[in-house]
């Protein structure tokens, strides 16, 4: 049988055992075949190929529900579950998510695009079942080692043990995220997997109970294999087992390519009653070399040749860098010179370019792991402690951290400058991933200062306003993508807190008022339509001066524009202070902003044209 007969789980179970290698090989080629001119999650899926394909094999999905954490690496389990033919179109518009998405596929037991979400899940519906009296559904959560920093899991892992739910948990052990895994817990599991007398032990046991016995032993087998590899560990790793005291029987850890000792395994494990915790070893970008060699490159490459594996660099001479990297050199001349500015990641150091910064000033640069409130609050007590920390959270991910930011930040008045990458839509990630709550949620906090740039110019003097004397806490949002114009690098400028700038008088007929890099379409629409524009810089505190202006001027047309949700954000804002101060004006008022509604993905442009806040949005505004 070949990939091509395989519609779903139970084409699949009618293969030998025997046979599922060539079929993952087969798997692994379509994956890199299709990837490699529909870019997506590269090195992720490709790692977990053979676990998948043992996973489906031996549980019966969707019945049983198999939850996978984060999603990126789901792509082989979207190709068995039916989605194969329509695989090319993962991540662009009107095709696949590149996340598990309900919506989508029986399948997809649970939508994963944000990290460390699924022991919680799993937990809940294992229990759910419980309740319903449905004992024979198995529950799995397929959580990688980057993901078990994330506070979430911890805190799930200490429900479980108590639970004595059934659920399997298979920690898929690669030592990657995006970046390197960091921290202890990767250190735990490194002298785990190191360990030449464990693994020694382990295998002889292995061996013993390798299922020649037909299955005649199980119980007796499967429970000596865990006696004696926990004894193993005690004596290998220096300690008891972490998740066997949380009340988690653990087992492993074991090659994840080497199918048949994996179904024999998950086939034992499924019959075992309570929580158990399968540790899988594996590599990150298996069976791509360059994506073995460098999987940080390879997470998310893009267009790659095919014959060489290698990355395909679309990116013209003289194309302006992006925000990331402005954000990333700018940091570093800042840091130059004030020795007390510190960077913050949570496990999103090459994406935000923070690597820039660890590479030269490797002592003042913190990668905490997937923990964005963690990173929130470590961020305060450096403040507290007399530091500038620059905390780079992307929006999306800065929503897990909302209570931190209120209660330990802004409520002790900590000077943390938080800057939200990926602010406003992201493109193909989708609606995990875009940064559109970021304004609404943050402007009722008290003692935030929330601004946006309009090019890269402002995000560097944003970032040295923010962190001169008393600042106190500052938000900067900016987006994914180029900035706009290649002359990145410009001398340093404070601007005035809560103070915003005509861009353009134009005939007092019409006036576009922005926030952030939108503006730059409203640029382009004014000079077309000889309309003022107002960039307004500060979300919070407003500038009621420059309102009060624009007011005054008697426009028939005033339209805000912004990319964030229209729902509390920036644009009913304006129109909240009209409403107070100027209500004649407020008749005038037309908010461009994201509908009250899940964004899908696609390419920007797209998207931007559908939620009508691009430049033919803003110039149908003018001729409404």
């Amino acid at each position: 049988m070949r990939l091509n007969d395989i519609n779903n789980p139970k084409d699949l179970k009618r293969v030998p055992v025997g046979e599922l290698k060539g079929i993952a090989d087969e798997l692994r080629d379509y994956i890199i075949d299709t990837l490699s001119t529909h870019p997506g999650h590269l090195a992720s899926s490709l790692g977990v190929v053979e676990l998948t394909v043992a996973l489906h094999y031996v549980f019966n999905a969707p019945d049983d529900r198999i939850v996978w954490d984060v999603g990126h690496q789901a792509y082989a389990h979207k190709i068995l579950t039916g989605r194969r033919e329509r695989f090319s179109t993962i991540r662009t518009y009107g095709g696949l998510s590149g996340f598990p998405k309900r919506s989508e596929s029986e399948y997809d037991a649970f939508g994963t695009g944000h990290s460390s979400t699924s022991i919680s899940a799993a937990l809940g519906m294992a229990t759910a079942s419980e309740m319903l009296g449905d004992t024979t559904r198995s529950h799995i959560a397929v959580i990688g080692d980057g993901a078990l920093t994330g506070g979430e899991a911890f805190e799930a892992l200490n429900n479980v043990g108590q639970s004595k739910a059934n659920l399997l948990i298979i920690l898929n052990d690669n030592g990657i995220s995006i970046d390197k895994a960091v921290g202890g817990l990767n250190e735990y599991l490194t002298r785990i997997t190191a360990s030449r007398r464990y693994n020694k032990l382990k295998e002889q046991v292995w061996h013993k109970l390798d299922g020649s016995d037909g299955g005649r032993r199980h119980d007796r087998s499967i429970g000596l294999f865990q006696k004696l590899t926990s004894t193993a560990k005690t004596v290998a790793v220096g300690g008891s087992n972490l998740f066997e005291s949380l009340g988690i029987r653990y087992f492993g850890p074991v090659d994840g390519y080497n199918i048949p000792q994996l179904v024999n395994m998950l086939q034992r494990l499924r019959e075992l009653e309570g929580p158990k915790l399968l540790h899988v070893i594996t590599t990150k970008g298996k069976g791509l070399r360059q994506a073995e060699e460098n999987p940080v490159a390879y997470h998310s490459p893009g267009k790659y040749d095919i014959r060489t594996g290698n990355q395909i660099n679309s990116t013209a001479e003289g194309t302006p860098l992006k925000y990331q990297e402005v954000f990333g050199r700018t940091i570093i001349e800042l840091a130059e010179q004030n020795p007390a500015i510190v960077g913050i990641t949570p496990a999103m150091a090459t994406g935000c370019s923070l690597n820039l910064m660890m590479e030269r000033m490797p002592e003042r640069t913190f990668d905490v792991g997937i923990a964005e409130q963690h990173a929130v609050t470590f961020a305060a007590g450096l403040a507290a402690g007399g530091m500038v920390p620059f905390c780079n959270i992307y929006s999306t991910f800065a929503q897990r951290s909302y209570d931190q930011i209120i209660h330990d930040v802004a409520l002790q008045g900590l000077q943390v400058v938080f800057c939200l990458d990926r602010a406003g839509l992201v493109g193909d990630d989708g609606p995990t991933h875009h940064g559109l709550f970021d304004l609404a949620a943050l402007r009722p906090v008290p003692g935030l200062a929330i601004c946006a740039p309009l090019d890269e110019h402002e995000l560097r003097n944003m970032m040295y306003t923010a962190q001169l004397p008393d600042k106190g806490p500052v938000v900067i949002r900016y987006p994914r993508g180029c900035s706009e114009h290649a002359d990145w690098q410009s001398p340093f400028e404070e601007l005035e807190v809560g103070r915003g700038r005509c861009l353009r008088k134009g005939r007092e007929e019409t006036a576009f008022v922005t926030l952030g890099t939108v503006g730059n379409d409203a640029l382009r629409v004014a000079d077309e339509v000889d309309a003022a524009v107002y960039d307004m810089r500060w979300l919070k505190p407003l500038d009621t001066d420059l309102l009060d202006t624009i007011a005054s001027k008697g426009y028939r047309r005033i339209v805000t524009v912004e990319d964030g949700v229209r729902k509390g954000g920036f644009g009913e804002a304006v129109m909240e202070y009209f409403a107070v101060h100027h209500p004649k004006v407020v008749a005038t008022v037309r908010i461009l902003a994201i509908p009250d509604e899940f964004v899908t993905h696609g390419p920007v442009a797209q998207l931007k044209h559908d939620c009508r806040i691009d430049a033919d949005a803003i110039a149908a505004a003018v001729a409404d």
